[in-house]
């Protein structure tokens, strides 16, 4: 098999220049990853909203960096092209720019990622311009943003205001400022996010923000159809996974209880002398 180029920063920004949108999944562990690396995929998030798919809590924030680290470290194992985006959990990052950087670290170090993510506009700059320069790439998040949703009114489309909308555009100019890489919009109105485009000299990355940015994320779970809690006005689903399992398992059940599993074919066999000693062993 031929051996794929790893995607770098560089070659993200080559995308950009020539217009070639970047592709970008949520993975949380090994064989999602796997999967999503060899269909080609540019760049794997490795996001706190893992707590969600794959441990069943209401909201990111019960996320650890333990957890995070240990599911970022699945992720890069199986991801030999894609480039790996760590998502620093809440109060991973918020309380010093000391704690931030520590924190980023484990994730290039321990976890394998490429790049982290933290969430935040201008208010966060300081942490991430501390991160970068620790050599450490940065993407930032702005708009909706889950960690801090009982500050912004909860989980809903942002900028739909005029001030809010100008906010959003001085929040992308200023973590540019502070050096991140590229920034993630999150549920904001593609008009709002055609300006931050315009203006900005980063790869602009959407969930829910419309295609004029650079490329699209969306959560794995969510396409496969395997979170049922909600469903974001901006997913669309590609696949219904959760059928599937729930038909195999249904029938695994069937033959379970009908005695059709497992049959002769799923049996090891014992050579007959074998059989014969063991017989004479256990006095049989």
């Amino acid at each position: 098999m031929e051996e794929r180029k790893k995607v770098t920063i560089p070659d993200l920004y080559a995308m950009v220049e020539r217009g070639e949108k970047i592709t970008f999944l949520t993975a949380y562990d090994y064989p999602t990853a796997l999967l999503e690396d060899r269909a080609g995929i540019d760049m794997i998030l490795v996001g706190d909203s893992g707590v969600m798919c794959l441990l069943g809590h209401e909201t990111t924030l019960p996320a650890k960096m333990d957890f995070m680290v240990e599911i970022t470290a699945a992720v890069s194992r199986a991801a030999k092209r894609a480039f790996i985006v760590g998502d620093m959990p809440y109060m991973s990052y918020q309380p010093s720019d000391e704690l931030a950087v520590r924190n980023a670290g484990r994730f290039i170090s321990e976890g394998g990622a490429d790049a982290v993510k933290l969430e935040g506009g201008a208010r966060m700059a300081a942490r991430v311009e501390a991160i970068v320069k620790a050599g450490i790439p940065v993407m930032g998040h702005i708009g909706l943003t889950p960690q801090a949703a009982s500050l912004i009114g909860g989980l809903k489309a942002q900028g739909r205001s005029a001030q809010t909308a100008k906010q959003l555009v001085e929040d992308a100019k200023v973590l540019e400022e502070a050096g991140a890489f590229s920034i993630l919009l999150e549920a904001i109105p593609a008009r709002v996010a055609e300006v931050i485009v315009e203006r900005a000299r980063v790869p602009i990355l959407s969930i829910g923000s419309g295609a004029a940015c650079h490329g699209q994320l969306l959560i794995v779970h969510d396409i496969l159809n395997l979170f049922e809690a909600f469903t974001p006005k901006f997913v669309k689903k590609y696949a219904d996974v959760s059928s599937v399992m729930l038909k195999a398992f249904q029938e695994y059940i069937s033959d379970v209880k009908s005695g059709l599993f497992p049959s002769k074919e799923h049996e090891y066999r014992i050579p007959k002398e074998e059989w014969q000693e063991f017989k004479r062993l256990m006095g049989m």
